[in-house]
């Protein structure tokens, strides 16, 4: 008999899809039980938190200690107070892969046609390496993987491809 494990699932808004859908085919297609603990993450600032995630959503996954996160809105074109660096702790399932891309503003061009403008800059990019390196090396971790598609997006993601190595050389970690 398997256990029914609990887990938080954050999502942007009840009035979408209650939960990840593409997410929550894997899981059952795997048959492993889960049981959902709904979270909304708001509009406006929690003053609780100081993050569009409630106290309480946050303290569903502190407790539980699992978590999976759906859609959110993206602040488009906006700083956030200097935050530089996601920081999400994850772990490599084999056999799995999840791809997605970011970019800034979108238009559209014509009826039918849009284009999305993924910006980038050197110095933004060294930060988020220098602290992902740092990060690193505080926690007593061994490695660390810049994950890009320098390949299909050559000037963006060689960008952050060739900044990530920058840092990576001077790094101490081997």
């Amino acid at each position: 008999m398997l256990c029914i494990r609990l887990m938080t699932c954050w999502m942007n808004s009840p009035l979408k899809p209650p939960l990840p859908l593409k997410e929550i085919q894997i899981f059952k297609a795997a048959d492993v039980p889960i049981e959902w603990e709904e979270h909304y993450v708001g509009t406006e600032i929690d003053p609780r938190t100081q993050s569009f995630l409630t106290w309480e959503s946050l303290e569903s996954v502190r407790q539980i200690r699992v978590g999976l996160k759906g859609p959110m809105a993206t602040a488009i074109g906006k700083g956030h107070h200097s935050l530089y660096a996601n920081f999400r702790p994850c772990y490599s399932l084999p056999s799995c892969k999840n791809t997605g891309e970011y970019s800034g503003p979108e238009y559209q061009v014509v009826r039918g046609v849009v284009e999305s403008l993924k910006i980038i800059t050197r110095q933004a990019n060294l930060r988020v390496a220098e602290y992902a390196f740092h990060y690193t090396k505080e926690h007593g971790r061994e490695r660390v993987s810049a994950i890009h598609k320098a390949n299909i997006m050559q000037k963006t993601e060689g960008l952050f491809l060739k900044g990530s190595r920058e840092v990576a050389e001077k790094s101490t970690l081997r």
